[in-house]
């Protein structure tokens, strides 16, 4: 399996940190049947979350916000590499943006199991495009 790196696009939900609300938003999602690539919460202050969805329908999460009355941030863009999990995998795409003097604003990477790998990073919006021509990004 080669490593492959595909630009994505996202949105946020600010949710109440409380058990159970990542649960919430993802189960509304399953039931809508919106496919998720990546999601990625964590705290926003005392009492809030960001929770990051990335998926490939926009359209679907629209709709689902829009019925469940959620706040969904503008439309933002990062970069999901997958491929074979082996030691120094995050490494060659975090490599190449540095090369380019791009900072990577926040990265989060995983092993898959079964030999597989996954990460999500980010880039400053004005680098995006430069950094997708390097990473040579579908």
């Amino acid at each position: 399996m080669p490593t492959t790196i595909r630009k994505v696009s996202y949105a946020y939900v600010t949710a109440a940190s409380k058990p159970g609300e990542a649960a919430r938003i993802l189960e509304a999602l399953r039931d809508a049947n919106v496919n998720l690539l990546a999601f990625s919460g964590f705290p926003q202050g005392r009492n809030r979350a960001q929770l990051d969805v990335v998926t490939d329908d926009l359209n679907g999460l629209k709709a689902v916000a829009r019925d469940r009355k959620w706040k969904l941030s503008r439309i933002k863009r990062a970069f999901l590499v997958q491929g074979m999990d082996q030691v120094g995998a995050a490494v060659a795409p975090l490599a190449t943006t540095s090369a380019a003097n791009i900072n990577v604003i926040a990265a989060d990477a995983i092993a898959a199991g079964e030999g597989r790998f996954a990460m999500i990073f980010w880039v400053e919006s004005r680098n995006y495009t430069r950094a997708a021509k390097l990473l040579d990004a579908a």
